[in-house]
């Protein structure tokens, strides 16, 4: 076999042990990139800005794309991962798994958070500046967009390719410029978990668990609506 012929032949789909993988380092390195500026800009009084928040995170998740978009689809987020299962796009025996993976790669990130800022009380957690309502319905909101998006760029269960790392990033990037003041404009019950679990602090918790997982499933019915040509109904 030439040369040629190595570089076109078709690949064998990642193993579900590499997708999880996947799963878990995409995840950390969300949440150990993204909450670490938060807890550097405390540290720095502002010197990170809540502009170079959104921005690091948002162009963290484009970055993680396009690091494991053709592997595990790059969920990184227990609620897209759900709202994939129920747009009929993901296996339903795989999301028990990806959600561990991503639960436990949030984990790991707020727990090396902490090593690095002992001193830090927060290490970036998602907390509401007003009423639990307002940060439940805001969340909700921001990740059925997000959802919505996902599912109008992504290529069955998986978030690959230029156009939809840059959708995306700027989705995340601008939801948190004006959601991450109120509600800390989470949209992942993942990112929230680790730094509520790490730091102690679960008053709130139970907020980004659920509302983010409403948002991203009233979505796929909204998709189904608006993208109804694309399956000719």
């Amino acid at each position: 076999m030439s040369a040629h012929d190595d570089a076109t032949a078709p690949t064998s789909p990642p193993l579900l042990s590499q997708c999880l993988v996947a799963e878990l380092c995409g995840t950390f390195g969300l949440v150990f990139i993204g909450t670490g500026a938060m807890v550097v800009n405390d540290i720095t009084a502002g010197e990170v800005t809540h502009v170079g928040i959104a921005l690091t995170f948002g162009l963290t998740v484009l970055s993680m794309i396009y690091a494991f978009g053709d592997i595990s689809g790059c969920h990184i987020n227990p609620a897209v991962t759900l709202g994939f299962w129920a747009s009929g796009r993901f296996d339903g025996r795989r999301v028990p798994g990806y959600i561990l993976m991503q639960c436990t790669g949030a984990l790991a990130a707020s727990g090396a958070i902490r090593l690095l800022f002992p001193l830090n009380e927060s290490l970036g957690a998602t907390v509401p500046r007003g009423s639990d309502l307002q940060s439940f319905v805001l969340e909700c909101i921001l990740t059925l967009l997000l959802m919505l998006v996902i599912l109008s760029v992504s290529f069955g269960a998986k978030e690959k390719g230029l156009l939809a790392g840059v959708a995306i990033g700027a989705v995340i990037t601008f939801e948190s410029l004006f959601g991450g003041p109120v509600s800390g404009a989470s949209m992942n019950p993942a990112r929230s978990l680790g730094p509520a679990i790490i730091a102690g602090n679960l008053q709130h918790l139970w907020l980004y668990l659920i509302a983010p997982t409403l948002g991203a499933l009233l979505a796929v019915p909204l998709h189904r609506v608006i993208h109804r040509h694309e399956s000719g109904e």
